[in-house]
């Protein structure tokens, strides 16, 4: 088993600010999300999930950044509830169908997690902890990218298709329409710059790179770069053709991601702009570009994913404990 628990401990970066304090401990007393949550009922549940992500991995180094956007897309759509994990609905979403992934590493997880502590830890808890594992997992060795997972949500007995499209970010929108986007579900313009740097790893389909090179390529796009991806992605080729979001460090969970938008490569649209909009975006792109600024970005990562973690959770007697994740009980 390989052991990742050392590596979650907070970045040394910078100290918690007493409005960061403050607002972690009313989220903690509004919501009864806690870090201890299951210390007594499955006291194993983390090395359980981190063996589970560290197999997963091996076969499939694509895996830990899929882990963590099926954390994301939950959370956006209805609070992080797991309801992502159900068959159907939520699935078929444009921003989901056939590309979200990940299911059966989820559904393995659970199965082990069930073994061992039957009907207690609910599948939004676990995507919660499978996201930040995957980033642990996916950095380099001297980097401490953890955070704190808190415990306690509860699984939705349904899912919406309707609210997924809605309320899941585009890959064409611009910076104000992200920062909409963000704030109906309480993060803020430094939250949306923050939390794109998890397209410092991962996969993206050719159908969602079209549009920024036909009928012609989008100026924003470094010239060389678009030769690339279009070679990858011919006019009228086939479309489920996957293309790195980090040309440099494609398997890496770093801070390349921002150094690639300096230089127009980006890979999506809605990372470009980031850095080409002029104001709050770009500034905090070029913040967390240098190499030196890898600990404020983990250290940001952190705070931002713990913010997220909290949308909406369900707690007390609200939803249910899913023994599959994929259906309801």
């Amino acid at each position: 088993m390989r052991i990742l628990s050392t590596r979650f401990e907070q970045s040394e970066f910078a100290p918690v600010s007493f409005e960061t304090l403050c607002f972690h401990i009313c989220l903690y007393l509004q919501q009864q999300l806690t870090p201890d949550f299951y210390a007594a009922s499955c006291p194993q549940l983390e090395s359980i999930v981190a063996e589970q992500v560290y197999q997963a991995s091996l076969t499939d180094p694509r895996m830990p950044a899929s882990l963590l956007r099926l954390h994301f897309h939950d959370c956006f759509v209805n609070g992080c509830d797991g309801s992502v994990l159900l068959s159907g609905n939520e699935q078929l979403a444009a921003a989901n169908l056939n590309s979200l992934r990940g299911f059966d590493v989820i559904a393995n997880i659970k199965a082990a997690v069930e073994e061992a502590c039957p009907s207690t830890v609910s599948c939004a808890d676990i995507l919660a902890l499978t996201a930040r594992d995957s980033v642990v997992l996916a950095s380099r060795p001297s980097y401490n990218p953890g955070w704190t997972v808190v415990f306690g949500r509860r699984d939705s007995l349904t899912a919406s298709e309707a609210a997924a499209d809605a309320d899941l970010p585009g890959a064409f929108y611009n910076v104000a329409q992200l920062n909409d986007n963000f704030a109906k579900v309480g993060l803020s313009p430094k939250d949306v710059v923050v939390l794109s740097g998890a397209h410092t790893f991962g996969r993206v389909h050719c159908s969602v790179l079209d549009g920024s090179l036909y009928p012609t390529v989008d100026p924003l796009l470094n010239t060389a770069y678009a030769s690339q991806l279009e070679s990858s992605c011919p006019n009228g080729g086939d479309t489920a053709t996957v293309n790195n979001l980090d040309p440099v460090t494609p398997n890496t969970f770093d801070n390349q991601y921002y150094r690639n938008l300096q230089v127009g490569k980006g890979t999506l649209y809605s990372d470009r702009i980031l850095f080409n909009t002029t104001g709050k975006s770009q500034d905090l792109v070029n913040q967390f570009a240098p190499y030196f600024a890898s600990d404020q970005f983990f250290y940001e990562f952190g705070v931002s994913m713990m913010k997220m973690g909290n949308i909406s959770p369900l707690t007390g007697s609200e939803g249910e404990i899913r023994k599959i994740c994929s259906q309801p009980n």
